[in-house]
């Protein structure tokens, strides 16, 4: 009985082992080759203040002092131009040599880097309306991030409107809303250069509140305004004319204020409308607290130190940023407009 009773528990034993080798070297009958589903992560807009510069491709860079770079949170190249076949196709970029050493530069300043897209109004509106010209342009432009490890795009269309023969505002808002849907699936922000909007017409409504869900912030060129203050005819980027087309953009319009950027000019001009940098007015010994002065015999009307900071804080108050047109047009010396900028907001640099 013992012997039977040993041999009968053995083999018990010698079943069970087997039975648990089989079962570990199969896999469980829920389990396949399936990857498990992957959620995406939501796109998170970034809110914060922002110091907006463009850096044309036409300059050297070598004319912008490294330093200037910790003055800036976001810098945009200009210009990746649409090409006039206005089926969605993108002109080769202008100076990429150029190109690298302002992204590397801005990236080592931990400055976030965009392309600025601009090109003709009519090439534009043309493209906007052909749903498979828009498709294309947007593939070529998340591409050319993508393949540039941009941190996001700017749109510079000057200007869709409500008004002319074959009104684009619709087919601007369709562009904008299909162009952010694919730069916030990788997680790249979108931005548009628009107009001031303080004067009435197809331009100013060119740009419809729908599209203000679509687009991470707006760029609002405040400058290239003569006339528009009668106290000061000659000015062409007035305060008065900062403090309306805020008005007309928030108050009238309905932008977020977490979504207006106020553009600043680092230029100026004459009466006739020729412009001048704010380096070669500045180097013309212009007392340059002021917004005026003689270069050559001839008067220039700028934004001067005390103008931008009050500017800035106007655009800390009711904004939430502030944006140059151009880097480059900008001194490297301690009367900088960018720096005086940064002073008036405490920032450290």
């Amino acid at each position: 009985m013992k012997l039977k009773n040993l041999l009968l528990i053995c083999s018990l034993g010698l079943f069970a082992f087997g039975a648990c080798k089989k079962s570990d070297s199969q896999p469980a009958e829920s389990d396949n080759n399936t990857p498990p589903a992957v959620t995406p992560t939501p796109y998170i807009p970034d809110n914060s203040f922002k110091i907006v510069a463009y850096m044309p491709s036409y300059k050297d860079p070598e004319t912008v002092d490294i330093s200037k770079y910790k003055m800036i949170t976001h810098l945009f190249y200009a210009f990746l131009e649409i090409d006039a076949a206005a089926d969605g196709t993108l002109k080769a970029l202008s100076q990429p040599s150029r190109f690298a050493t302002v992204m590397q530069r801005a990236r080592a300043n931990n400055v976030k880097v965009g392309i600025s897209v601009s090109g003709s109004s009519a090439y534009f509106a043309t493209m906007a309306s052909s749903a498979t010209a828009r498709t294309k342009f947007v593939t070529n432009v998340v591409n050319f991030a993508k393949n540039n490890d941009l941190n996001g795009v700017d749109i510079d269309w000057e200007y869709p409107s409500t008004s002319g023969s074959a009104p684009s505002a619709d087919n601007f808002t369709l562009l904008m809303k299909e162009l952010s849907t694919e730069l916030h699936k990788i997680n790249k922000f979108l931005s548009a250069a628009v107009t001031p909007a303080v004067y009435s017409g197809g331009i100013r409504e060119g740009i419809k509140p729908e599209v203000f869900q679509y687009v991470d912030f707006f760029n609002i060129m405040q400058y290239d305004g003569p006339g528009y203050d009668q106290a000061e005819p000659y000015q062409h980027a007035s305060y008065k004319m900062s403090v309306a087309s805020l008005d007309q953009w928030l108050g009238v319009k309905g932008l977020p204020k977490e979504k207006a950027i106020v553009g600043l000019p680092l230029y100026g001009e004459n009466s006739t409308g020729s412009a001048k940098s704010y380096r070669d007015i500045e180097a013309a010994g212009v007392d340059v607290t002021g917004n005026s002065g003689m270069v050559a015999g001839v008067e220039y009307w700028f934004n001067g130190i005390n103008l931008i900071k009050q500017k800035t804080q106007l655009a800390k108050d009711r904004a939430n940023g502030i944006m140059f047109w151009e880097f480059s047009f900008d001194s490297n010396t301690t009367k900088s407009l960018i720096r005086a900028a940064n002073d008036q907001l405490g920032r450290t640099y």
